[in-house]
């Protein structure tokens, strides 16, 4: 499908939704930013096509609901990306607790989502004007197809399986102690959150 370009700032048409409908998914490049747009139990979603991880391409990620939420799932390393907020969540343990239960945690927004709208038939995707950064930001435009090459080459180094590890966690706290998302800072400074505690 041949999209024109658009003017910056306003909503993007991105297609006629019966195609999108049966399409499923459809990458979309709006403004130099890469975008997914996914429509799954009658609800188009937009969020950005990379993984806030190490930058895997979400487009052939699973869906899953876990906990109540519609998640995509990162074909790469299983990171867990909620479709309507953008929020990672993990599932870990509180070792105070006797039995330990596993829980669902957040860490936050880690993804950047966009605004879905519906006219006559044709779909539009407004870019998030969230001025904050936002960890899936990285990978985007010239600079993270960098990122995403250094990424993809090392990946290898390290051995990845098919299932989540659980972590033993404190209320609040990450694996090792850290802050949700503390551990995620390494590239990016401590902008990502833009000053929300999660």
């Amino acid at each position: 499908m041949e999209v024109k370009k658009q003017p910056s700032g306003g909503p993007h048409f991105v297609g006629k939704k019966d195609e999108l409908i049966a399409e499923k998914r459809a990458f979309r490049t709006l403004e130099g930013r890469d975008i997914l747009i996914i429509h799954h139990q009658d609800v188009f979603y937009a969020i950005d096509c990379y993984c806030y991880h190490n930058g895997g391409l979400l487009q052939n990620g699973d869906i899953e609901e876990i906990n109540g939420k519609l998640c995509i799932i990162c074909p790469n390393h299983k990171y867990k990306i909620t479709l309507a907020e953008g929020e990672g969540i993990y599932k870990a343990t509180d070792p105070r607790e006797a039995p330990p239960v596993a829980r669902w945690l957040s860490k936050g927004q880690k993804q950047r989502i966009h605004a879905v709208t519906q006219i006559n038939g044709d779909v539009y995707v407004e870019l998030s004007d969230n001025r904050c950064t936002i960890e899936s930001d990285y990978y985007q435009g010239e600079k993270g197809k960098v990122a995403r090459a250094k990424a993809e080459a090392s990946d290898g180094e390290m051995p990845v399986t098919d299932k989540t590890p659980q972590q033993s966690v404190l209320p609040g706290r990450g694996a090792g102690g850290a802050a949700p998302g503390e551990g995620d800072q390494r590239r990016r400074g401590a902008a990502a959150h833009c000053g929300r505690r999660v």
